[in-house]
């Protein structure tokens, strides 16, 4: 439609319904006006123009108004419906300042929140921003238009902020606004509940003067702005809450596992107590339930490295964690009880010295007596339930090695009584003394060897460390002689043992060896259990000390005296029967063996002679009577040098290389003269 001025048949509204059909621009609606005056049209029509010209600027005006609310509208529903589905809070915000800057026509809009940890505002989201500075501001609290805007929670527009005196400037603000060429600048609160989280603005980079509808329109975007961070924070602290509850539950599981654990350890181990198990039993028990490897170390065999996490246990009454640096034993291994699975590679553990601790260890004691440790591998970490199941089976295993201690103790007595009784009363019924023995799992119709054994003190030791030393002799004493269904007693200021022999041998079952080689190796346990020199005589075997209990006592004065000897000889610390003594032990011995003497001395040549034919005996004692003279041997025997010479060569392969020696020439001389008496002259 053309905007000609009208035709006097055609209405004066007519070119302006054309301008406001095609939404023409205000400057436009002036044309019509100018034209007709041009065209010489009269005041009446020019009036009229003028009049139609108003009211079609007042129809656009209400449309464009028409139009941008709805716009408004169209970006808060859009707003909204970002809420409704709020994901990202950050894409919310975005979307919100985009809109803000769109519908109010600025160059930029940015929004700000408050920091209440560092007590100032800093710039959350820009739009249309050019400045790195301006994008990084931060701003105390109270400062520039945005700290006017939060004190008093209203609006406020400045059309030329550097020359607006009505809130403070300061040199970083002013510095990052000149950056980004800001003049006029429209600030909003963003409002939750009565307080202020943070301010919303729209700036231009030249004066403008913001209508009310356009503070409104800003206003309605900080409303959804506050909005959208509010149920960001709630939805946060809902995940949060949801994580915690997630979390304790997961705890809670844990805590339910870790008692039913805690109570099944208590029920293993109340069995193990009354079905009688050991310590092993209890390290079996709490490896299993714990998932770890577990293992009993005994009070005098404690690590060095371990040492110091068992004082601090048994300090604090608790397990503690310990770095297990050193492999661990293996089952049955030293002195310690494992069960669990074998010890890792030794380079392993060298590369876990500096981590975390690996294992636990708790003290096992009684009575302020540290008896030794239960230590638990593989536990970086240990749980309080747990970690109180370790404490406990520390305790039930104290209990157990106390009974033990106990009922060895006991048994011990008893052994100590049985043997004295065999000792002192030789009277005895032997039906009584073989109930007894029964009962203490002892044969005493067996072959049994009594050995008296004493510790080497000095006599500057105080008398309570000497009857100290006596007791931990009689204790080493008494659990060897129970290991091997013997007796042991304490007497005379040391110990005397009884001990079987085999029925097969008659050698004692310590390896199948004699009198005098199980004194030497008892002289050797003891020393060791004792730590200190212990000296040990022997007697020879009594055959049946139920049938003929007097034959201990005797037998044990003749232990007395292989002991007495062995000390005055300066062999204290050694052990010894009456056999070792050469012709001494025909003194010491309470038997008087001569055939064994003889049979210890010469039976090698005498075994010889026997089986060869030959007179080797004869050689050798006519090589003594001549003086060792091997002319006059020669001449005595009526051979010739070398014969003699052959046959002492043959009698030193038989004896031994140091048979002319002082000591045993004496020997093999007695045995000789003693062969000689109970063995008729052929001749």
């Amino acid at each position: 439609m053309s905007d000609a001025p009208p035709s006097p048949s055609e209405p004066s509204e007519a070119p302006f319904l054309a301008l406001l059909a095609r939404g023409a621009p205000a400057e436009e609606y002036e044309r019509p006006v100018l034209r007709a005056r041009a065209d010489g049209a009269g005041p009446e029509a020019l009036a009229a123009l003028e009049r139609d010209k108003l009211r079609a600027l007042r129809v656009r005006s209400e449309l464009e108004g028409r139009r941008r609310r709805e716009a408004e509208l169209s970006a808060l529903f859009e707003t909204a419906h970002d809420l409704a589905g709020l994901r990202d809070l950050d894409a919310v915000l975005h979307a919100i300042v985009q809109r803000a800057r769109s519908l109010l026509g600025t160059a930029v809009a940015y929004l700000t929140l408050n920091d209440p940890k560092a007590g100032d505002t800093y710039m959350r989201v820009t739009d249309g921003s050019v400045s790195a500075r301006f994008q990084q501001l931060r701003l105390g609290m109270g400062e520039g238009l945005g700290g006017l805007v939060a004190q008093t929670a209203r609006p406020y527009v400045t059309d030329s902020y550097f020359d607006d005196p009505r809130f403070e400037h300061t040199r970083t603000i002013d510095s990052g606004v000149s950056d980004e060429g800001l003049v006029a600048i429209l600030g909003v609160p963003l409002m939750l509940g009565s307080g202020v989280i943070g301010v919303l603005f729209a700036a231009d980079r030249r004066a403008r003067v913001f209508e009310r509808e356009q503070i409104a329109l800003l206003a309605s975007f900080a409303a959804h702005a506050a909005v959208a961070i509010d149920t960001a924070h709630l939805l946060a602290e809902t995940r949060s809450a949801l994580t915690e509850l997630e979390a304790a539950n997961e705890i809670i599981r844990d805590r339910s596992a870790v008692i039913e654990r805690a109570s099944e350890v208590h029920d293993r181990l109340t069995e193990l107590v009354l079905r009688g198990g050991g310590v092993h039993d209890v390290a079996a028990a709490l490896a299993e339930v714990l998932s770890g490897s577990v293992e009993f170390l005994a009070a005098p065999a404690l690590p060095a490295a371990t040492a110091a996490a068992v004082e601090r246990s048994r300090a604090d009454g608790h397990a503690v964690p310990h770095q297990d640096a050193v492999p661990h034993r293996g089952a049955n291994g030293g002195n310690g009880t494992n069960s669990g699975s074998d010890s890792p590679d030794p380079g392993s553990r060298r590369g876990k010295e500096a981590a975390a601790p690996d294992a636990w260890v708790a003290a096992v004691s009684a009575g302020g007596e540290l008896l030794g440790a239960l230590v638990l591998h593989g536990h970086p970490g240990l749980d309080p339930v747990d970690q109180r199941t370790l404490e406990r089976a520390a305790m039930v295993t104290s209990l157990l090695l106390l009974a033990r201690r106990a009922a060895g103790e006991a048994e011990q007595r008893v052994r100590g009584e049985l043997l004295d009784d065999l000792l002192d009363a030789p009277d005895r019924d032997p039906r009584l003394l073989r109930e007894r023995s029964a009962r203490l799992r002892a044969d005493l119709d067996a072959p049994h060897l009594v050995l008296a054994a004493r510790m080497e003190t000095t006599t500057a030791r105080a008398a309570d460390q000497q009857t100290a030393d006596r007791q931990r002799l009689w204790s080493a004493a008494s659990h060897l002689a129970a290991t091997r269904h013997g007796l042991a007693a304490a007497r005379d200021g040391g110990t005397v043992l009884l001990l079987p022999l085999s029925p097969a041998t008659g050698r004692a079952e310590d390896g199948d060896a004699g009198a005098a080689t199980t004194a030497r190796r008892l002289a050797a346990l003891l020393g060791a259990a004792v730590n200190g020199p212990v000296t040990v005589g022997a007697s020879a075997p009594v055959p049946a000390p139920a049938a003929r209990p007097g034959e201990v006592a005797r037998a044990y004065e003749e232990a007395r005296r292989c002991l007495d000897a062995l000390r005055v000889l300066g062999r204290a610390g050694e052990g010894a029967a009456a056999e070792d003594f050469g012709f001494l032990g025909l003194l010491l011995a309470d038997t008087r063996d001569v055939d064994g003497f003889v049979r210890r001395t010469l039976g090698a040549v005498v075994d010889y002679d026997t089986r060869r034919g030959t007179d080797l005996v004869r050689t050798l004692d006519a090589y003594f009577a001549s003086g060792s003279s091997p002319a006059r041997t020669k001449d005595e025997l009526h051979v010739h040098v070398n014969t003699v010479a052959q046959r002492l060569e043959r009698i030193g392969r038989l004896l031994g290389p140091d048979w002319q020696s002082p000591a045993r020439a004496l020997e093999i001389q007695l045995a000789l003269r003693l062969h000689r008496l109970a063995t008729p002259d052929p001749r």
